[in-house]
């Protein structure tokens, strides 16, 4: 069976070529019985995987049945994978069989994996090397010959550091391992999805498929897509049911997706010392950063100032606060030499003692908010002179995608340059 054939088939669609290697490695391992972990986030469709290996293999006309794993509770997932006996616990009235006795001689799939405790872990682990399990409140081994699937968002080896996670049953799962790309990994097939989901919805609600502006398919495609495929079905389901146009413009587009999953903060590049996006786990995070280095900036500014003021030049007066013209001395005012660019910035105060008018009595700080917005329009503004107002090209320099730039050229009145 030739790959189109089998996209077809699973309702797979997409030619980016992470998804056809993840694909032939699928219909590859399909005619074994070879334990199989697929990764990838959550809503790229690891299912469907299994659901390929299964139909591809020899064990297609035997049962498989999909365990979520984390939607078990854990006083109960042992009876529900390996079946109880009865009275074996509060309100076990009847014994009961469990998921490796029903699928004997099919496939099991165990989605999200990383969630199974520990204690059915080492059990699993048995059956994966002996094809053994006992039901819970029996003594009796018995035997079954099910092929396990197993599927996870997680990073399982970080697990396994953390104690969270069994290392031997890892590696006994990890025998062929299958990475579902993300959906912003798939750039290539994001349109061609949007248009399918849209035109199964039109047929469904009985009404014209929305189309899309030439700026509206650049958002989309640059949008980061946290929930993947599921994500992007929805979106394309709220705007053929809520949209009253059937031409769907960038500004239009951009009241459907979510605001807050996307980066709103320029990134820090270029030059000694630059930190790079990656660095930092979410937006808040560099918020922090730029707001410390601000402050430790203007740290350095009072030091120098404060310096000047108790060991100035020779032949040079020092301005200082006095009480009774109340003049009061900033560091604008007394370092000219220093061009500070930060606005609401802190500004120390200086007191003049009582009776020696060079000397200093304490001095004061003025705590004020601290903004980014200045310096962030400005850092937007110097992109888009660099890159001659091509939006795309200081998008990527800044580190934000071009719907976050089209938004903040918005928000702050910034005309094309």
């Amino acid at each position: 069976m030739d790959q189109q054939t089998i996209k077809n088939r699973f309702g797979i669609i997409g030619n980016a070529p992470a998804l056809n290697h993840a694909l032939n490695v699928a219909v590859q391992v399909a005619n074994t019985d070879l334990s199989v972990l697929i990764n990838g986030e959550s809503g790229v469709g690891k299912e469907v995987f299994s659901q390929i290996i299964h139909s591809l293999s020899a064990r297609k006309h035997n049962p498989f049945i999909a365990v979520n794993c984390g939607a078990i509770p854990e006083g109960t997932i042992d009876s529900e994978l390996f079946g109880h006996e009865k009275g074996s616990f509060t309100g076990a009235v009847d014994s009961r069989k469990g998921y490796f006795e029903t699928v004997n001689g099919g496939t099991i799939f165990l989605d999200e994996i990383g969630e199974m405790p520990l204690g059915t872990q080492a059990r699993l682990l048995r059956v994966l090397e002996a094809g053994e399990y006992i039901r819970v409140g029996s003594s009796k081994v018995q035997k079954t010959d099910v092929r396990v699937i197993a599927a996870t968002n997680k990073d399982l080896l970080e697990y396994t550091n953390k104690g969270k996670f069994r290392e031997d049953l890892y590696y006994r799962l990890n025998t062929v391992p299958i990475r579902v790309p993300a959906l912003r990994d798939r750039q290539e097939d994001i349109l061609l999805l949007f248009r399918k989901f849209a035109t199964d919805f039109a047929d469904k609600y009985k009404t014209t498929s929305v189309q899309l502006t030439d700026e509206a398919k650049n958002i989309l495609i640059q949008y980061q897509w946290p929930g993947n495929v599921r994500e992007l079905k929805n979106i394309a389901e709220q705007i053929s049911v809520l949209s009253k146009e059937k031409s769907i413009n960038a500004e239009q587009l951009s009241g459907f997706l979510p605001a807050q999953t996307t980066n709103r903060l320029p990134a820090l590049s270029g030059g000694p010392g630059a930190v790079s996006q990656a660095e930092f786990a979410n937006e808040r995070e560099i918020l922090y950063k730029l707001f410390f280095d601000m402050k430790k900036d203007v740290n350095e500014l009072k030091k120098m100032f404060f310096d000047l003021v108790q060991h100035p030049p020779m032949g040079q007066h020092v301005p200082i606060y006095n009480p009774e013209h109340a003049n009061i001395a900033t560091l604008n005012d007394m370092s000219p030499g220093i061009n500070n660019n930060y606005s609401n910035t802190s500004t120390s105060v200086i007191v003049r003692g009582s009776n020696d008018p060079h000397s200093i009595q304490q001095h004061e700080d003025v705590e004020e908010s601290l903004s980014i917005i200045d310096k962030e329009k400005e850092l937007i503004i110097k992109a888009l002179k660099k890159h001659r107002g091509k939006r795309r090209d200081a998008s990527i320099d800044l580190g934000i995608s071009e719907r976050t730039l089209y938004r903040k050229l918005k928000e702050y009145d910034i005309e094309h340059l």
